[in-house]
């Protein structure tokens, strides 16, 4: 069983940069596609990006793209989450996602999850 415990976030400014992070507990991390996932007060969870297990293959939420960026590092089980461009649209709580298959835009494909993490983009 793998466990990720998620860090950063936090309130910036609209225009503004975040990274989030998420450490994996359990060396088995590198077989598994990562994705995040932000969801907001009354919505459901939806999309913002993936990566496969060796970070060769990533995949974006329109509303995200060019602004956001998703890698990993294996070796420190890690992966990132590097938001630009922030918008007040970007506030919700994000969440990172550890799926056995391929990487998916789908929730219901991801076997675990980090305790989530506030991203609030307000001047």
């Amino acid at each position: 069983q793998v466990q990720l415990v998620q860090s950063g976030g936090g309130l910036v400014q609209p225009g503004g940069s975040l990274r989030l992070s998420c450490a994996a507990s359990d060396r088995t991390f590198s077989r598994y596609a990562m994705g995040w996932f932000r969801q907001a007060p009354g919505k459901e969870r939806d999309f913002v990006a993936a990566i496969n297990w060796s970070g060769g293959e990533t995949f974006y939420a329109d509303p995200v793209k060019g602004r956001f960026s998703i890698s990993r590092d294996n070796s420190h089980l890690m992966v990132y989450l590097q938001m630009n461009s922030l918008k007040p649209e970007d506030t919700a709580v994000y969440y990172c996602g550890a799926a056995r298959t391929r990487p998916s835009n789908y929730a219901i494909a991801y076997d675990y999850w980090g305790q989530g993490t506030q991203v609030t983009v307000s001047s």
